[in-house]
């Protein structure tokens, strides 16, 4: 994504204060019953001893009876611990996971508007669902059997000790270096699970558009073109993890040498220790046991290694994309608006999206509260970059916008946009029922308000003629209706919302003749003592704009009323005799 820049590494420093510590108290209690566990396994190798070396040679029937009682308790200590991990440590890392994903979704929805101009609506999905979802190896089970199994292999290690110095030595030298090769390995894994986190990101980006756009796909027959697309995205992410299959099962294959050569030493050390009788077949079976006890956890710490360098690679990319600057900045933006009387200033505003090439230049007008402004021009000219200003969706690079005499950029955004309306000429639909998406800025409004903006944007002309009425289901996008159904929708939703600064992007382009008429009417009304700038393309629906600005080339060329810019007879006439034409 080309908005973010440097990488960045999550640090275990950083991850303790701010994801483990918090948790402290279901880690604990979850390390201490993974302890319990653990203890309550040993006592298995220690039955098995105490079985070969006392309860078979001397027949001791009530040794017996006590052993099968110490071992059937540990089993059933072992049985509880994992079922309650499980609910302590597994349920608390989804619920951290779920406040995670709406922690990143509250702030990427606050980045300004540019962000996502630079941004896949897919590529974001998956950070916002994916990247999280690695810290459960954290704060769930991943962490503290980690831990727990470090603990159980020191435990056993002294007992290996207490039952035979010189097997121990000879088993820790192979399990020395199967932790080198486990520490090198993890450290070339982590940048490869950045990359997947990435290729994931823009596979899922690709497959979303190609979801989305599927009737320009279609319209075009460009389905093997997409298919190919799609083939190369998911080529790539299986190269990933083909690479990294290949350092996990090198550190697996590694383990099962070294240890493997560990036991053939074991065994070739205890049969000519029992043989000399240096140990006994009780000692040397618990040895064994014990062995496998202290193995195991290290064994299982390679996956759990791998499962926690993917939490950190995930997190990394997280924490990447929370550090990107918010659209609101409180410190900068401290200005509270009351009710808006609608007086907009324009003072040498300049505006570029790459540096050194402006697209509006130098731009100075007033538009008094209560009066429409009309922009036009050409495809291009910067007629929406001055309404994206007006909204507020951009900054200025320089000169000052002014709402009511306050600096736009000093203005809380929030007490500014609640009283801002806006419809587009592709405005945007949310899935759901017609009703939810003219209730959509104002969800509690009285069945009265929502008639009144149904009936002043003629939607009722449509829905009438549905089965379901309001309540008919539209589909993604408003996929089931008509490019006029769609529209008269959004001028009710900014009807009902009742702004005091509209912005109209040709909000009638997509209506037949018959409507348009009908939503002219209802437009006029609603424009009525508010601030109205308007994006014009058919210049025959602002005639009666307080004021029209000719925007060419990121400036204003003309201004003026319509009669006063026909008698000029300059770019204006001639972009409207030319319309009269066609």
């Amino acid at each position: 994504m080309s908005t973010i820049k440097k990488e960045k590494k999550v640090t275990i420093g950083h991850v303790f204060k701010t994801i483990i510590w918090p948790r402290r108290k279901h880690l604990f209690l979850g390390l201490f019953l993974i302890i319990i566990s653990r203890l309550a396994g040993l006592v298995l190798p220690g039955a098995s001893k105490y079985l070969i070396d006392d309860v078979i040679p001397n027949n001791n029937m009530v040794l017996l009876k006590w052993l099968v009682i110490a071992v059937g308790a540990s089993v059933t200590i072992q049985a509880v611990t994992s079922f309650a991990l499980t609910q302590i440590l597994s349920v608390e890392a989804q619920h951290l996971i779920a406040k995670l994903r709406a922690k990143v979704q509250g702030h990427i929805i606050r980045l300004p508007i540019r962000f996502f101009d630079n941004a896949k609506t897919g590529e974001l999905v998956s950070r916002i669902m994916t990247d999280v979802e690695g810290v459960r190896n954290l704060v769930g089970t991943g962490l503290a059997q980690m831990v727990g199994g470090i603990l159980t292999s020191i435990i056993c290690l002294g007992l290996l000790i207490y039952i035979s110095p010189m097997m121990t030595f000879y088993v820790l030298v192979p399990v020395i270096v199967f932790g080198l090769i486990s520490l090198k390995a993890f450290a070339k894994i982590r940048p490869i699970f950045r990359e997947r986190g990435k290729i994931n990101a823009e596979v899922t980006g690709r497959l979303t558009e190609t979801l989305g756009g599927i009737r320009v796909i279609k319209g075009f027959n460009a389905e093997s073109q997409e298919v190919k697309t799609f083939e190369d995205g998911v080529q790539r992410l299986y190269l990933n993890v083909k690479s990294s299959l290949t350092t996990t099962s090198m550190v697996t294959s590694a383990a099962t040498l070294l240890l493997g050569l560990a036991s053939a030493g074991i065994m070739g050390i205890g049969g000519y220790m029992i043989m000399n009788d240096q140990l006994t077949f009780g000692d040397f079976l618990a040895f064994t046991l014990y062995l496998g006890f202290m193995i195991a956890p290290i064994v299982q710490m390679s996956n759990i290694g791998s499962q926690l360098t993917e939490a950190f690679a995930g997190l990394d990319r997280t924490e990447e994309i929370m550090n990107i600057p918010l659209e609101e900045d409180e410190k900068l933006r401290g200005i509270a608006l009351p009710s808006i009387k609608g007086d907009f200033e324009f003072d040498q505003v300049s505006f570029a999206y790459e540096k050194d090439k402006p697209v509006v230049k130098e731009v100075s007008f007033t538009a008094p509260a209560g009066t429409m402004t009309a922009l036009v021009g050409t495809s291009g000219s910067g007629k929406s970059t001055i309404a994206g200003l007006v909204a507020s969706f951009l900054n200025p690079t320089s000169g000052i916008i002014r709402v009511d005499g306050q600096d736009l950029q000093q203005v809380n955004l929030n007490s500014y946009r609640s009283q801002l309306g806006v419809v587009l000429q592709d405005d945007f639909l949310f899935e759901g029922t017609i009703r939810d998406n003219i209730l959509f800025p104002r969800p509690d409004a009285s069945t009265e308000h929502l008639m009144q903006a149904v009936y002043a944007a003629y939607v009722n002309e449509f829905t009438d003629r549905f089965d379901e009425g309001l309540d008919t289901m539209i589909g993604e996008r408003g996929v089931k209706l008509s490019g006029g159904q769609k529209q008269r929708i959004a001028i009710a939703r900014a009807i009902l919302a009742d702004p005091r600064i509209l912005i109209l992007d040709e909000a009638t382009s997509n209506l037949d003749t018959e409507s348009e008429t009908l939503i002219q009417a209802s437009l006029k009304e609603l424009m009525k003592g508010r601030t109205t700038f308007v994006i014009a393309h058919r210049l025959s629906t602002i005639r009666q704009a307080n004021q029209i600005l000719v925007v060419e080339k990121g400036q204003i060329a003309e201004r003026g009323k319509h009669d006063e810019l026909m008698e000029k007879k300059g770019r204006y006439f001639d972009l409207y005799t030319y319309q009269a034409r066609i």
